[in-house]
């Protein structure tokens, strides 16, 4: 069985700055794995690169066996792959449900003959108030995208991530700027979406609740992996440890 995501030594320098310094894993379908470490470890920059953000000098990128390295991000997006922000983008002047909308004619808008056809738009609507019942966020339907709280657009970012029907979800610090009722309340919903046989991968500060929910853990240091597995034994492992307390970085991940 093919992984759901692979990496071969994938590497990018910045400058004089090695930020991701040849990086290699494989990640299998429905896992849900934790990409942590101190700031600056070169998590985000390879959740980009894995998106098709950031082309890498070097490396590798396989999804679902098929290598993507050289695909643009709509391509890979067709290939199962959905990203969500730590900043949240919705179109604030529109509705949260056609916010969803958007995400779930993904497959009709690619072609613009095609988008040209279809002008129902019930299917697609209704796909987009299940999802976003989903999210719980039944009875916002109709709400400017705009005015919603934080912890709402968080929930509307997971439900435009699984509007394009994803194999594989990149999370960028969901749980950003969150109290702790709402963090909670988030960290609930991407337990459910991986529930659903979606593969997870989660960037996030928050290793309290890293370590609650995710069942493998990546981390980054340098732009290398210096631990990959279980969670409690790769936090036990003292080179994961000091790369956290030795940086002054214990309560970031």
């Amino acid at each position: 069985m093919s992984a759901a995501l692979q990496l071969d030594d994938v590497a990018i320098r910045f400058g004089g700055v090695q930020a991701v310094a040849g990086v290699s894993f494989a990640i299998e379908e429905g896992d849900f794995v934790g990409l942590i470490g101190p700031n600056g470890a070169g998590k985000t920059t390879l959740i980009k690169i894995v998106a098709g953000l950031l082309r890498p000098e070097r490396g590798k990128i396989t999804l679902g066996g098929i290598d993507v390295t050289d695909d643009a991000t709509a391509a890979r997006v067709r290939r199962g792959l959905a990203l969500t922000h730590q900043i949240v983008r919705p179109f604030r002047e529109m509705t949260v449900l056609d916010n969803v909308v958007l995400g779930v004619g993904i497959h009709r808008t690619a072609s613009p003959f095609r988008a040209m056809l279809h002008v129902d738009r019930r299917r697609e609507s209704e796909r987009a108030a299940h999802i976003l019942s989903l999210v719980g966020m039944a009875g916002t339907e109709r709400k400017l995208a705009g005015s919603l709280p934080l912890g709402q657009m968080k929930r509307l970012e997971v439900a435009r991530a699984l509007a394009v029907d994803p194999k594989i979800i990149l999370l960028d610090e969901p749980l950003a700027g969150l109290n702790h009722t709402e963090a909670s309340r988030q960290v609930e919903t991407i337990s459910d979406v991986q529930k659903r046989g979606i593969t997870v991968i989660l960037v996030e500060h928050n290793l309290e609740e890293v370590m609650r929910i995710c069942r493998r853990l990546i981390v980054l240091n340098g732009g290398l992996v210096i631990g990959d597995g279980e969670p409690r034994e790769v936090m036990a492992d003292p080179v994961v440890h000091d790369a956290y307390v030795g940086g002054g970085m214990a309560t970031h991940a």
